[in-house]
């Protein structure tokens, strides 16, 4: 789901409502806020991911570009979906104001558009090691598209596995 903060502008700056759990809540995400992670990503064309949390740490997540701009996308992978194993990407920026709600059952990753991005998640669950699932970027049976050639990505993301043949999905 993308969602477009709303701004209230002067000539001081502006205000943006960030998160409203009663909005959420109309929206069907009816868990609370558990943990905000921040992230700078320093080079364009950096991508991390794909990551996602078994159940039951499964997660939503709210994502949110700060400073900067990204490519952001988010892998159905919920067994038995209509949309299991489809992608869909999102331009987030500083600009744009735009966040991505990411729910339960999908894999996310992002390639930072410019230098320097500053991210912001705010999560439903808290981290769990032990829960983490990983999917790699450049998975052919995704064929996900990235805007910018792959300049970066850290050792543990190259080793992201592909997804199996016989993978059938994740179980909510």
């Amino acid at each position: 789901m993308l969602v477009q903060r709303k701004t209230r502008e002067d000539h001081r700056g502006f205000l943006s409502r960030f998160y409203c759990a009663e909005e959420f809540r109309e929206a069907g995400i009816n868990k609370p806020i558990v943990q905000i992670n921040h992230t700078v990503t320093r080079m364009e064309g950096t991508v991390r991911g794909l990551h996602f949390q078994y159940p039951p740490y499964a997660e939503n997540k709210l994502v949110s570009c700060l400073k900067g701009a990204i490519w952001d996308v988010a892998v159905d992978i919920r067994r038995g979906s209509t949309t299991f194993l489809r992608w869909h990407g999102e331009i987030l920026s500083a600009a744009n104001r735009k966040s991505l709600l990411i729910p339960e059952g999908y894999a996310h990753g992002f390639q930072s558009l410019t230098e320097d991005c500053e991210m912001i998640y705010l999560h439903t669950a808290a981290y769990h090691a032990e829960a983490e699932g990983r999917i790699n970027v450049i998975d052919p049976r995704l064929n996900i598209f990235w805007p910018l050639p792959i300049k970066n990505l850290s050792d543990l993301d190259c080793e992201h596995p592909f997804v199996e043949k016989d993978f059938q999905g994740v179980v909510l």
